[in-house]
């Protein structure tokens, strides 16, 4: 009885020692694994259904065992295996892969690595985009111009209006009869264009047009994306309420005298990093040019055939934006080598102009999508002969320079209610479509970083967040409801991860947005406000081995070359048509995956 009351006393004092010494040991790694940056991934999350990844940024994770935690439970409940290297082909580093698709509750989650360490924590959960699309969407608020910012809509963010825009004068370039050097004319409201503080017609237009297509496309969603702006409890929704601001101030940059379009309005020069209010600087509308009136006429027509059903708070502005765009039209029909060409102009006229060109070698992708816009809101046939002369054989990704893959866009649209002609029309342009998403996509799964954008050097340039990655997921989009093959929304979505955060930087290129974000943007209304943090929702341009800026960079490699200072204009200014291109990418891919 002694001894097996002894042999209990002793098992007791093992199990205490057992208790004492070894789980405060496990408890001490587990704590010791710290979060390691070199695990990348969508620092939003991931949707429940869908295709989960994420890379380490180094080879030395190759091989090794991963586990997901979660959060909530503290518990792992995924068990896998990282990838062997893989090679860059522009870049001596290499990355592994890690997927756990197979995770579909919602939740929080935490990667974790021996020896290497842990992921920052992330999302599973429904609806993973809506937030960041309304807030791209009312990025587009925070850069009007003519109108106090105010802090009911704008938090922390308000400030005073400025640019009223209502004494802007005629530059000795763009005189017309009854229109000569020095008339001072009203063009008040729009957008601020980028960085800068000036207005610009030919980005205006692509922007516009780009987000009229999210409302065609995803008319309910878009119809549901509420934004906090003034006009928020008229009947119309938010996205077209502030495509109205920037179409009003548009319309004012027609020559009423001969149906021409200005092709900006700005200074001389760029403004200093001064708020809005303190700019002084007298503004110009600057010459007439082909391209500037092209891409008013698309996005007028565009904006014509849509506005209609907002008649209640805009009465008469669908008809009037359609006469406008008939006007320009038949202007550069009448112009068409009237192409903007600052340099030369700055020989002929003063003063000198020296702020951004959006200059052009032609403009025949602009004469199609003008013409094609105006064809499909008014059945006009001439419209649509100008079209088809016109029409691109080879699809390119949309930018304010290349809008051909509008037109293409309207046309796959509308194809199924066209005449023969038109359904040819919209085939073949569907065709061309098909061949660039069926090339982009092969092999995506197989690169460094899981996506189709990324994997070559050419793919980084001024502005490749929107040029390259953002429009790229638009097309996927557009194949996958032409085709409901998977692979397309698949590589929308890794296109999205990659920009969130899933690429060699480690960036969510978006302001205010995840973990690790720009915080000095080329952005003068951030850098003149004195709030530390950058106005929300903003896409930065991303990595540009050009280094334009003559900025120091952290690296020379391609997919590195980005720089979060506030002078980095070539990697991390902010642009109206950069935010529409992944505003409409944003919204459309969480309206797609919430369709199925």
């Amino acid at each position: 009885m002694h001894i097996m009351t002894s042999n209990k006393h002793s098992r007791r004092i093992i199990f205490f020692l057992f208790v004492t010494f070894l789980i405060p040991f496990i408890s001490c790694t587990q704590k010791e694994l710290s979060i390691n940056d070199s695990i990348r991934l969508n620092q939003l999350g991931f949707y429940p259904d869908e295709e989960k990844i994420a890379v380490v940024a180094s080879e030395d994770a190759a091989y090794r065992k991963f586990a997901v935690r979660n959060l909530e439970t503290n518990k792992v409940v995924y068990n896998g295996m990282l990838s062997a290297p893989r090679s860059s082909a522009f870049s001596p580093k290499k990355t592994v892969v890690m997927s756990f698709s197979e995770i579909n509750t919602p939740g929080e989650y935490q990667i974790e690595i021996p020896s290497i360490g842990k992921s920052h924590p992330f999302v599973i959960k429904d609806n993973l985009l809506q937030d960041i699309a309304v807030a791209g969407l009312k990025a587009f608020y925070y850069q009007r111009t003519a109108m106090p910012i105010d802090e009911q809509y704008a938090g922390k963010w308000n400030r005073p209006a400025g640019h009223p825009d209502d004494r802007v004068m005629i530059h000795p370039s763009a005189v017309s009869k009854g229109r000569p050097a020095g008339t001072l004319i009203s063009s008040p409201k729009g957008w601020y264009d980028a960085g800068d503080y000036n207005k610009y017609i030919v980005n205006s237009g692509f922007t516009v047009g780009v987000l009229l297509s999210l409302f065609e496309d995803y008319p309910t969603y878009a119809m549901n994306m509420e934004t906090n702006i003034p006009e928020s409890n008229n009947t119309t929704p938010d996205l077209l309420d502030e495509l109205h601001w920037n179409l009003d101030w548009m319309l004012t940059m027609q020559d009423p005298v001969d149906g021409g379009v200005y092709h900006k309005l700005t200074t001389p020069g760029f403004e200093g990093f001064i708020k809005p209010i303190d700019c002084k600087k007298q503004r110009y509308v600057v010459a007439k040019s082909a391209t500037a009136a092209l891409d008013f006429a698309a996005s007028m027509a565009q904006a014509a055939r849509i506005f209609t059903v907002v008649e209640t708070d805009y009465p008469g502005f669908s008809d009037k934006m359609l006469a406008a765009a008939r006007r320009a039209f038949d202007w550069a029909v009448k112009n068409p080598d009237a192409l903007y060409k600052q340099n030369e102009m700055n020989k002929l006229f003063e003063p000198a102009v020296t702020t951004g060109t959006y200059g052009d070698h032609s403009a025949d992708d602009e004469f199609f999508w003008a013409a094609t816009e105006l064809y499909i809101t008014t059945g006009e046939a001439n419209y649509f002969d100008v079209a088809e002369k016109h029409a691109p054989r080879q699809f390119v990704l949309p930018v304010w320079s290349k809008v051909s893959s509008l037109g293409c866009f309207t046309l796959i649209r509308y194809g199924k209610s066209l005449d023969e002609k038109g359904k040819v029309l919209a085939d073949k342009m569907k065709a061309i479509m098909m061949v660039y998403a069926d090339n982009a996509t092969k092999n995506a799964e197989l690169s460094p970083y899981v996506a189709s954008y990324g994997r070559n050097a050419k793919d980084f340039f001024w502005g490749c967040n929107s040029d390259a990655a953002s429009n790229q997921g638009m097309v996927f989009l557009y194949a996958w409801h032409l085709t409901h093959d998977k692979k397309y929304l698949t590589n929308a979505i890794r296109n999205m991860d990659y920009i969130l955060g899933k690429n060699a930087t480690g960036y969510c290129y978006i302001t205010g947005y995840g973990h690790k974000s720009p915080m000095y943007p080329h952005h003068r209304l951030s850098a003149s406000d004195g709030i530390k943090e950058p106005i929300p929702g903003f896409l930065t341009g991303g990595p540009n081995p050009g280094k334009q800026d003559g900025c120091e960079y952290p690296s020379d490699i391609p997919d590195e070359c980005y720089a979060d200072v506030e002078p980095s204009y070539a990697s991390n200014e902010i642009a109206i048509n950069w935010q529409g291109l992944f505003t409409y990418f944003s919204a459309a891919l969480d309206a797609s995956i919430n369709e199925m």
